[in-house]
């Protein structure tokens, strides 16, 4: 007779004891009046694990709404901000203020920010001197 066929139809059981035993005293809890203890902490249990998953969803939502992508009005060098915030361009090291739109420069009080000059220069011929 060969043993090792009746080990193929063996069911492994091992963590069935850990569910008996948790329920067996959620019975027993319950049978002795305790039933609220039992239940309060299934509530915790579930915030508990809840918890994180709407807070990442919740900073999903507001990543989207405040997250600004766009380039810099100097060098057009791609950025991303924050709705609102002033930062500094990383490559030329401009003042930005980052509204809903893209990014914007920022001029101090009193300052004009100009973004084009046009210069218009009336030449006139050098003559030799002489004539």
């Amino acid at each position: 007779m060969n043993q090792n066929n009746f080990n193929q139809f063996r069911v492994n059981l091992s963590g069935l004891g850990c569910w008996l035993t948790l329920i067996a005293v959620v019975w027993l809890l319950g049978a002795v009046g305790l039933g609220w203890l039992v239940k309060s902490l299934a509530v915790l249990v579930v915030l508990l694990v809840a918890a994180p998953v709407l807070g990442f969803i919740g900073l999903r939502f507001w990543l989207r709404r405040n997250l600004v992508q766009g380039s810099c009005p100097v060098c057009s060098t791609a950025m991303t901000g924050i709705k609102g915030a002033d930062t500094r361009c990383l490559n030329c090291g401009t003042a930005l203020h980052t509204e809903i739109d893209g990014f914007s420069r920022v001029a101090e009080a009193g300052t004009i920010d100009i973004t084009a000059v046009d210069v218009t220069v009336d030449t006139k011929p050098i003559l030799p001197e002489g004539d």
